[in-house]
């Protein structure tokens, strides 16, 4: 029997990047996993969803490229080439995932782990084993949420692990959630001609995101084609030949209403794979189970992996991270939390700072968000000095046509601290990193505005929203 000082359960990006930083501390690695390297992120999210959303992106900028000065005949597209441009993205990024593993001389080891004790696991696959492991590591991740009485068929009715392989655009798509992911495919799929309807049963799209923001991309994304009803819930579906009948209900009047469409992709968030395998995604098999009973590891009443502060199960040796112990859902949230969960494995005091985790969502106009809404940071007590600017005043956005949206930037008014900031905009996922940077340095509106800001750049609106909360503002 092989003994290894640790082994991961999963390869997404918590699994394998907790892996790597413990080989890069001498430990003895193991990862098990019954797929591809790279789990959901790599293949079914992240990856493959950012490719087509750029395909998405570009056609629309030649739908629309006459406002440039160009002109063109007979544009059009083959989507099933749009499907195989992601899952080469996807298949290059599984490589690269098996050469990190080569490089740190970590042993990966194809098949479903089981636990069979707090220091055994039981690889069942092609060539299946037990291994020996001091200590174990469960990064198993997550798979869409459906809702009762909805059956995923593949065909009509589909999550977004469907969704990400399906070779056709419909006509019509009706998405029940209007969250980061439903919001990324009714981009992609309003940019291809669907005729695109959301139903959402919070007060807004993106919930948990800034309410301006949220204001913001509804006026964009409507004016873009879509349909988006807003305190709405699905209460039943009807399938024909082809397409689906489904009925929604106003959480605010109770008036129901039908919607027809040829596809209803339902987006309605994630839960833990964290025992009893789903059977919805297409990798796992009925009642296959990881033992968690077994050994002693509980889960809460929402069906996450109960951990501590360093990230132990409530079975010595056994640790979680990632998607499987809750929090926001996020691939940079479940490295960090892999790299804390092994430094503290070896004595450090490292720790996740959850106000700090930005959350990104791809479409167009992007929408990147980091710490305390204003609505967050007022319900915690504080004064706040908050601080925008549109893009439609930055001279960079108006040169190449991305005038959509505003930075808008929350600080304490008494300490000047920065708490939060929120963009939607082109380019907004890379500018959120520089506030992420500023938010850790404890940076004030001082020296956001003082730091000198290449002109034209479209990072400019973020030194003049600090400029607004100090009421300097200089270009609006």
């Amino acid at each position: 029997m092989e003994k290894f000082d640790l082994t991961v359960i999963g390869s997404g990006p918590g699994g394998y990047i907790s892996a790597i930083r413990a080989a890069q501390m001498g430990m003895k690695v193991a990862v098990v996993e019954r797929d591809k390297p790279g789990g959901v992120c790599l293949n079914w999210g992240c990856i493959p969803s950012k490719a087509i959303l750029k395909c998405a992106e570009m056609y629309s900028h030649f739908l629309h490229s006459e406002s440039y000065g160009i002109t063109h005949k007979g544009l059009s597209f083959d989507y099933s080439e749009v499907i195989k441009k992601s899952r080469k993205a996807s298949t290059s990024l599984n490589r690269g995932v098996e050469g990190l593993f080569k490089k740190n001389k970590i042993t990966l080891i194809s098949g479903t782990g089981r636990l069979t004790s707090k220091h055994g696991i039981s690889v069942i696959g092609k060539e299946s084993q037990d291994i020996e492991s001091e200590r174990i590591l469960l990064a198993t991740g997550s798979v869409p949420r459906t809702l009762p009485g909805l059956k995923i068929d593949g065909k009509i009715v589909m999550t977004s692990d469907e969704a990400i392989m399906h070779p056709e655009v419909p006509r019509s798509v009706v998405i029940i959630g209007g969250g980061y992911i439903g919001m990324e495919f009714a981009y992609v799929y309003n940019s291809f001609g669907s005729k695109v309807t959301i139903v959402e049963m919070e007060k807004q799209i993106l919930p948990g995101a800034d309410e301006e923001i949220a204001k913001e991309a509804k006026k964009i994304f409507t004016k873009q084609g879509m349909t988006i009803l807003n305190e709405t819930v699905y209460k039943s579906l009807k399938k024909t030949s082809g397409s689906a009948t489904v009925t929604v209900e106003s959480t605010v009047s109770g008036e129901q209403s039908t919607l027809k469409a040829d596809m209803v992709l339902v987006s309605v968030g994630r839960r833990a794979i964290a025992n009893a395998a789903p059977t919805s995604f297409a990798f796992y098999e009925t009642g296959d189970s990881m033992g968690l009973e077994d050994v002693g590891v509980e889960l809460d009443e929402r069906g996450f992996i109960k951990t501590d502060e360093d990230y132990m199960t409530t079975c010595a040796n056994i640790y979680a991270i990632g998607d499987v112990i809750g929090g926001p859902m996020l691939a940079h949230k479940a490295s960090e939390e892999g790299v804390v969960a092994v430094e503290r494995m070896k004595g450090m005091n490292s720790k996740v700072h959850y106000d700090s985790i930005p959350g990104c969502v791809y479409c167009q106009p992007e929408v990147a968000m980091i710490g305390l809404t204003e609505k967050q940071a007022k319900d915690r007590g504080h004064d706040v000095d908050i601080g925008k600017f549109p893009f439609r005043a930055a001279g960079k956005a108006v040169a190449v046509g991305e005038t959509d949206g505003f930075v808008k930037m929350v600080f304490d008014s008494k300490t000047k601290e920065l708490l939060g900031s929120h963009i939607i905009g082109h380019g907004a996922t890379e500018m959120i990193a520089e506030i992420g940077v500023a938010k850790t340095l404890e940076t004030t509106p001082y020296e956001i505005a003082t730091t000198q800001h290449a002109h034209p750049t479209l990072s400019e609106a973020v030194m003049e929203a600090a400029l607004d909360a100090l009421g300097r503002v200089r270009n609006f």
